[in-house]
């Protein structure tokens, strides 16, 4: 494996539920876009590649990552399906590539490369779990050992799984060289009839890779759908900058 760097930054969200004709990962986390959190982040450790998946009308947020790669995703098909939007720029790439979801502007730095090193020692999927005060209807990360057994949402967990408080919190690293290959073999067989990106744990199990996951804290993996949300990162942003 190289020692090159990829991350695809899922952009193509609505700012619906915000109340705003933005795009949400332009809703501003203390006077900046939640997208350019990440790109600076992404910047200060070097990134090689860096890919935004972002909606037919996503202009400004193209204007935003710019001088940097985005690939249009036509129909919201599902997490699964957003990334594979990037195989056209990033099938060739056989380092680690992260995917992070662009409302999640808090990810540290030392996370993200947590999961590169972990992508380096021979894990294929890797996945940012934390252990939230309230697991609530969190998909479940199932752990053997070291191992990452399983992603089950809440809906469908049994009742043991449900007291596992080990969640996921959707930020994954995975193994260039077989990404894509696993994107293809998910399947949209669900309620939504969308791709999910989580079934990439069980998908790269069957194939004989190695899946993991280690835990990250709270609230550097807080996300924002919501104006509360929002101001609740922006709380957390000028905390983290105090201490």
């Amino acid at each position: 494996m190289n020692n090159k760097i990829a991350a695809i930054i899922l952009g193509a969200g609505k700012g619906t539920r915000m109340k705003s004709d933005l795009p949400k990962v332009m809703m501003p986390v203390c006077g900046k876009p939640m997208v350019k959190h990440i790109i600076d982040t992404l910047e200060e450790m070097k990134v090689d590649e860096i890919v935004t998946v972002i909606a037919p009308d996503g202009d400004i947020v193209k204007k935003e990552v710019a001088p940097y790669k985005t690939c249009v995703q036509d129909k919201q098909l599902g997490t699964g399906h957003a990334v594979n939007c990037s195989a056209s720029l990033l099938k060739d790439f056989d380092g680690p590539i992260m995917v992070i979801f662009g409302d999640t502007p808090l990810i540290k730095k030392e996370t993200f490369e947590r999961s590169v090193n972990k992508v380096k020692e021979g894990y294929s999927v890797v996945v940012l779990g934390f252990r939230p005060e309230d697991p609530a209807r969190y998909g479940r990360l199932v752990m053997k050992g070291d191992v990452l057994d399983r992603i089950v949402e809440y809906k469908d967990a049994t009742e043991e799984e449900r007291t596992i408080n080990f969640c996921n919190s959707g930020f994954m690293a995975f193994d260039g060289k077989v990404l894509f290959e696993i994107l293809n073999k998910i399947g949209n067989e669900n309620a939504a009839g969308e791709y999910y990106l989580t079934d990439a744990v069980k998908v790269a199990s069957e194939m004989g890779l190695k899946c993991t996951a280690f835990e990250g804290d709270e609230k550097e993996v807080a996300s924002a759908n919501t104006r509360e949300e929002l101001a609740m990162l922006e709380k957390f942003l000028e905390n983290r900058k105090n201490a």
